[in-house]
């Protein structure tokens, strides 16, 4: 997979990236809801060390910002247009950082992370790349340290992703979804490379991560997380 394809196309999108997320995640709320309120569970130190993995524009960055104002962000993507989208919606927060770098080889910001965020970014690399990026990210953490990913995952059967494939486009189309906006984020999807939830847990554990729990799913759409053992 051709890694300047994708940091092109999500370019070539960045500027109306955000405009129709509602429209193209049915779940948005529940979805991005459910990663923050795992964060919290887990108990987020206020001045805590975030790494934002696939940051994209920013959307849970900020999210993470204003939920925990004292919090730090260092934000990766692999597309300059979507960090520069990042950091208009950033702009004027404090402690956040921009990284336009591919974290599926570049290192991870020199570890002791708090807590390592990603969403619908990691399911673009091929299933041995996100077994790597789970052990990477486990060393990447500090002891106790969580790692969150709100994510696309494949059916568990054909049948299962045919019906996730269906589901969705009725969901959409019913959200307002124009056919221009399906048709951009069909072309982003050609380089999804989804795994089903239950080998994605079991990758994590098999990674050394403890407390591996999905707190959210709707189709293709869950929230996983673990944790680094203290």
């Amino acid at each position: 997979m051709a890694k300047r394809s994708i940091a092109g196309t999500f370019t070539a999108h960045a500027r109306d990236y955000d405009a129709p997320r509602r429209r193209l995640v049915p779940c948005f709320d529940a979805f991005y809801g459910a990663a923050l309120d795992r964060i919290a569970d887990w108990g987020m130190p206020p001045q805590a060390r975030v790494l934002d993995l696939g940051a994209g524009t920013g959307l849970v960055a900020a999210m993470v910002k204003e939920r925990w104002p004292a919090a730090s962000v260092h934000l990766v993507d692999v597309s300059e247009g979507m960090l520069a989208e990042a950091q208009a919606r950033l702009q004027g927060a404090s402690g956040a950082s921009f990284e336009v770098a591919d974290y599926a080889t570049a290192p991870l910001g020199g570890g002791g992370w708090d807590l390592v965020v990603s969403a619908l970014s990691i399911h673009h690399l091929e299933d041995p790349a996100k077994r790597a990026l789970f052990a990477r990210i486990r060393d990447a953490l500090r002891p106790g340290g969580l790692f969150v990913n709100a994510e696309q995952v494949l059916g568990p059967t054909p049948a299962a992703e045919a019906a996730y494939a269906a589901r969705w486009r009725a969901e959409v189309q019913g959200l307002g979804a124009t056919p221009g906006e399906i048709a951009a984020a069909e072309e982003r999807m050609r380089f999804d490379r989804c795994a089903p939830l239950e080998l994605q847990l079991g990758w994590l554990r098999d990674a050394g991560f403890a407390e591996v729990d999905c707190v959210f799913k709707a189709w293709r759409f869950a929230v996983y997380a673990g944790e680094r053992p203290a």
